[in-house]
């Protein structure tokens, strides 16, 4: 292969992947922690409460604990039984909402202020507004200290969901990954 054809192929690729990420639904991600807290001593936990209010289905709620299970465990952490350091909480909400959109069609001529006043044809245009519903999803990671009863970081993952995602397993897996991705925090 030479160098234009890898050229060519490199920008296939990159096309490629910015036409997959795009047709993805975005998970909007905040999280926050306990400063004064040290995370280094923390190297075992148990998933002990999934609160999902809203539609969300048992078979996602089951999906968000393996892939909260998975992408702690890839992060070193094992999970236990008894006498975790940490506890995992998620709690999802699933609402109806509605919003709305504005287009603005310009048209005309523009003239120009001269120091005398104002000079052409004026600017016209048409707003034309949309509403449509959708469901606003969220999912709250909480991980909490055992020993101490406090709750030492949280994260926060919101999408606007208009469909079904095509892949429900991956969709929750990355969003998951996403929401954690800041935890444990300075790493």
């Amino acid at each position: 292969m030479n160098l234009n054809e890898m050229k060519t192929a490199f920008y296939c690729i990159a096309f490629l992947g910015l036409i997959l990420a795009s047709c993805g639904t975005p998970v909007k991600v905040t999280s926050d922690y306990d400063r004064a807290n040290d995370f280094s001593g923390y190297k075992t936990f148990t998933v002990y409460d999934i609160k999902t209010k809203g539609q969300v289905s048992s078979l996602n709620a089951d999906r968000i604990v393996n892939a909260i299970k998975a992408e702690l465990t890839k992060k070193g952490f094992i999970e236990i039984s008894s006498n975790p350091d940490l506890q995992i909480n998620a709690l999802t909400f699933l609402k109806d909402k509605q919003a709305v959109t504005a287009n603005t069609n310009y048209y005309g001529y523009g003239g120009d202020y001269r120091s005398y006043g104002y000079w052409g044809a004026g600017i016209g245009g048409s707003t034309s507004y949309d509403t449509y519903n959708y469901k606003d999803g969220s999912l709250i990671i909480d991980i909490i200290d055992t020993k101490t009863k406090k709750m030492v970081w949280t994260g926060t993952g919101n999408a606007e969901i208009d469909k079904a995602p095509k892949d429900p397993d991956e969709f929750i897996a990355g969003a998951v990954k996403k929401i954690l991705s800041a935890f444990p925090p300075g790493k």
